[in-house]
């Protein structure tokens, strides 16, 4: 089956890559984040999954932009923290976003590897997922990279390749949630 891969960050891709090729999957990895900040974060996060996807021997497709719709979207919950509906609202932009592309493409399936990530509600991602596949008419492959020691295994995989692991989700938001939770136990800021 051919399977659009929504690609938040490399290391959460790496474990998704491997699973889906696996079980037989024909894999394209799609960057579409607008929530990613700052700009440099976004251009690492990119040439990252770009790098992996390319000594994968996968096609990396990249949409940029839209980064202003996203925050008319999302800003209203900045307060609300991580697992919240300013969570599930950028989960729904980027979804729709993949979904959209899938279609347009012609491909039977897509997915995230938003589930890889342990802050991340998988079922919250589902319900999207399966609404957005009604919507656009491609399945949605719910699956649950977190399981079976999946976020261990996106660990080893980011040594092996040499990746480099940022620390928060992407939107300015996490980042400063990120950089208290260090603080409380002791350690630096993000600079």
């Amino acid at each position: 089956m051919n399977v659009l891969l929504h690609a938040c960050c490399a290391p959460c891709s790496t474990v998704a890559m491997e699973r889906l090729i696996d079980a037989g999957h024909r894999v394209s990895l799609f960057f579409y984040n607008p929530n990613i900040f700052p700009t440099d974060e976004w251009g690492k996060r990119f040439e990252e999954v770009r790098s992996l996807g390319e000594k994968s021997g996968l096609d990396v497709i990249s949409r940029g932009g839209d980064e202003s719709s996203w925050r008319m979207m999302v800003e209203p919950l900045s307060e609300r923290g991580e697992k919240s509906a300013r969570c599930w609202i950028c989960f729904a932009i980027r979804l729709d976003a993949v979904a959209g592309e899938a279609s347009a493409r012609g491909m039977q399936a897509f997915t995230t590897t938003l589930t890889t990530a342990p802050m991340k509600d998988s079922n919250v991602i589902f319900r999207i997922g399966r609404m957005l596949g009604k919507k656009y008419g491609v399945a949605f492959l719910g699956e649950n990279f977190k399981k079976k020691n999946g976020f261990g295994r996106s660990v080893e995989l980011c040594k092996y390749h040499g990746l480099y692991r940022q620390d928060y989700c992407g939107c300015e938001w996490s980042m400063k949630e990120a950089a208290a939770r260090r603080k409380a136990k002791g350690g630096d800021e993000i600079g």
